[in-house]
């Protein structure tokens, strides 16, 4: 089961950039890239970041209540959404933060970025896996990446014994 909210994989540029080989054969993009970008992806979902297409009601003073709509109505998890997408820009710096947000949370493509930006082609490309590199660096997936994808499994020493139900 997927752990990111409601996320169709067909529509998102890296998955496609992820599965597409160069002429040496190996993926454009490594395991720790796509996953930094879909991450931040997950954590500008979570955290109500994408813009309204519609007109919203319940922040019209009729809505019953006095300021809906601010951050006090915002769940906590929502709140740490923000503030990790938040630090994960700041750490790549915002040079690259702009192409990570139209690539990973906006759904661009590259050519329609390179367009805006009147850049030359396939620099956007260049330029996003610059960025996804430095964002799997902030999120340590360069380091799982090179460690066999292993994962802490639990916080005690390695020869540390699990006490029984006796002992609690």
């Amino acid at each position: 089961m997927n752990a990111t909210p409601g996320f169709n994989e067909n529509e998102s540029p890296l998955a496609r950039l992820a599965t597409r080989r160069g002429p040496d054969g190996q993926p454009f993009l490594a395991p720790a890239e796509a996953m930094a970008g879909e991450r931040l992806r997950a954590d500008f979902t979570r955290g109500g970041l994408m813009p309204s297409v519609t007109q919203r009601w319940d922040g019209t003073p009729r809505a019953g209540k006095g300021m809906a709509g601010g951050a006090g109505d915002l769940a906590l998890s929502a709140l740490d959404a923000r503030r990790r997408v938040d630090a994960a820009l700041h750490a790549v710096g915002p040079e690259l933060a702009d192409i990570l947000l139209d690539i990973c949370c906006f759904l661009k493509g590259l050519e329609l970025v390179e367009r805006e930006r009147r850049w030359p082609a396939r620099s956007a490309k260049l330029l996003l896996k610059a960025a996804l590199g430095a964002l799997a660096r902030h999120y340590g997936f360069e380091r799982q990446a090179e460690a066999g994808n292993s994962r802490i499994r639990r916080w005690a020493a390695p020869d540390a014994k699990p006490k029984g139900p006796s002992s609690l």
